[in-house]
């Protein structure tokens, strides 16, 4: 099923339903990502289940990582940085869950910012060509945003758990 178009009702034909926001589903990952991880603490940033995985913070400065990818691949003519391995090397220094939360807040903020600064034309428009989504609606990356952080926020649940901490319910108010 193809998304609703941008500025399409969230009801169909109801006139009085208000506009879509797409920046809502950024916001809802963002809230969803904090509850889910927020029994994790400072003391915690280092903790990795074996040598050659992501700590606590590399987890959440990842996903901050991925969300500024995905607006510097929408945005640069030339698409997406595939260089992995840079992005790679850059997550190797983070040592502090705090400074790898606040990255995160501004990734998340600074989507809100650039959706809600976009008309619905140009968030239809293609993104450059590539393999990464390569022509597809620039409205696309707001998914594969979601599903990303989604992804690590699931796997700092395990983190979690294996502190013999427990997580709470990412839809909790």
């Amino acid at each position: 099923m193809q998304a609703p178009p941008i500025g399409a009702t969230i009801l169909g034909m109801n006139p009085t339903a208000e506009l879509y926001d797409y920046a809502t589903a950024v916001l809802a990952s963002r809230d969803f990502f904090n509850r889910s991880t927020s029994a994790l603490e400072e003391s915690d940033s280092q903790f990795r289940p074996a040598p050659d995985m992501m700590t606590v913070a590399q987890h959440v400065a990842h996903a901050a990582q991925t969300i500024e990818w995905f607006l510097d691949g929408a945005t640069h003519p030339k698409g997406f940085d595939l260089n992995f391995e840079e992005h790679a090397r850059g997550l190797a220094e983070v040592r502090s869950l705090k400074e790898a939360r606040h990255r995160l807040d501004n990734a998340f903020a600074r989507a809100v910012d650039f959706l809600r600064g976009k008309t619905p034309d140009e968030l239809a428009r293609p993104l450059p060509p590539g393999p990464i989504m390569g022509e597809r609606p620039v409205f696309e990356i707001i998914g594969a945003m979601a599903e990303h952080t989604a992804h690590h926020r699931g796997a700092l649940t395990v983190y979690t758990r294996l502190l013999g901490k427990v997580p709470p319910m990412p839809y909790g108010g």
